[in-house]
């Protein structure tokens, strides 16, 4: 403790790489959420293509996230009762499946709206049990004073792919086809699976087995019991509702027919997007906030969507890279304080189930969200309707101020 605390500031950010079975993990991991960042970009771009319908991604999205929503409660109440760093391996070799064959049927010239929605859903159902196993996991990897650290790292790796992926997606696209990006993506698993084996992790404190559903429902009572929790997780089903899905929806149609631009105008963005993240993770890390840390991710989420404004009615594309790039650090620095907050505060036997909820809660309605923004796309612009659903958004984390909790929890 006293050696970590008497490290340098300017090395605080990287504290949690001291850690041998962290930085196994966070390999494994960097070289995977690249890999998915291609995957979404080339995704995105190839739907529109094939189908010359915003409408189609729409559809796509809509089934990957409801097959995450379909195994994500399991996979929490799994990962607090059985070994996690085994979860995440079976769900790599199964993602490493289901992009491989797309790949395959992709580079036959097989590939149709109908594969692409039933390999999404299937991708999204192997998610599920990765993401609460990950996110429990990481407190067994590496000591709890470092674990801003490493929230800050992951999201780091998170947002270096948001920055480097796009770009690499773009390239490869324009010079090989999608493919190769799919391709690319598939192996990334296969990197993820060697790093997951490498690690070490501690013997976690178990929840008592109850069975599955009763142990869903016991999250589910825990959650409903801490204000902070379950106000932020039902807020933000409405905002990424309202402004994720249309951001995810018609960000290509906006580059193509707002701005006339192709594909690698279309990464840019996003990869500006994930430089501002890595931005805003170091700065969590080296700040370091510990106190009225809700106040100040509701402040930024708000700071966010203005953003989210600006880029979608700017007539400039310059202006709308920068937009990109400024809420790029609001994500990053937002997504590192709540994360922090749930491996701090939540006890460690409920911590994968309160993950899974989190995922549950606030994607719960993004699902209807993708298919609603499927089909308003033809009524009005584009940025018209990203603008919309940032303005909403903004009155709904303000709303979320009016929790005392919210305002003064550490």
């Amino acid at each position: 403790m006293e050696a970590i605390t008497a490290a340098p500031s300017r090395a605080r950010v990287l504290q949690a790489f001291r850690s041998r079975d962290f930085r196994m993990l966070w390999t494994g991991q960097a070289v995977s959420l690249l890999g998915d960042t291609a995957f979404l970009v080339a995704l995105g771009w190839r739907t529109f293509t094939l189908t010359g319908s915003a409408r189609s991604l729409g559809y796509v999205l809509t089934l990957q996230g409801l097959g995450l929503l379909s195994t994500v409660l399991i996979g929490g109440a799994l990962a607090d009762r059985y070994d996690r760093r085994t979860m995440m391996l079976v769900s790599d070799v199964s993602r490493f499946g289901i992009v491989g064959a797309l790949t395959v049927i992709d580079g036959t010239g097989h590939l149709s709206i109908g594969v692409l929605l039933g390999l999404g859903f299937a991708e999204g159902l192997a998610t599920g049990f990765f993401t609460p196993a990950l996110g429990g996991l990481v407190p067994l990897v590496v000591e709890e004073p470092r674990l801003g650290s490493a929230n800050a790292l992951i999201g780091m790796a998170r947002q270096g792919s948001l920055l480097v992926g796009p770009s690499v997606a773009g390239l490869l696209y324009g010079f090989a086809g999608s493919t190769v990006v799919f391709g690319f993506n598939a192996a990334s698993f296969l990197v993820s699976f060697g790093f997951v084996w490498a690690t070490r992790p501690r013997l976690p404190e178990r929840a008592d087995a109850q069975g599955t559903l009763r142990e869903i429902r016991a999250g589910f009572r825990y959650v409903a019991g801490v204000p902070w929790l379950w106000v932020t997780i039902s807020l933000f089903a409405f905002v990424l509702m309202c402004q994720w899905a249309p951001i995810q929806v018609l960000t290509p149609k906006l580059v193509r027919s707002h701005f006339h631009l192709g594909v690698r105008a279309y990464g840019l963005i996003f990869s500006m997007l994930g430089a501002g993240m890595i931005v805003g993770a170091v700065s969590f890390a080296q700040i370091n906030p510990r106190r009225r840390r809700g106040l100040i991710s509701y402040l930024i989420w708000m700071v966010n969507s203005l953003l989210v404004i600006v880029f979608a009615l700017s007539p400039w594309y310059s202006v709308a890279v920068v937009a990109s790039f400024f809420r790029g650090i609001c994500i990053g620095f937002g997504i590192a304080v709540w994360e922090t907050m749930l491996m701090e505060l939540v006890p460690q036997h409920m911590l994968s189930r309160v993950i899974s909820l989190d995922w549950f809660g606030s994607f719960g309605l993004t699902p209807v969200g993708l298919v609603v923004v499927g089909a308003v796309s033809s009524i009005a612009a584009p940025g018209t309707i990203i603008a919309l659903g940032a303005c909403v958004s903004i009155l709904i984390v303000a709303g979320g101020l009016l929790s005392r909790q919210i305002r003064t929890i550490d």
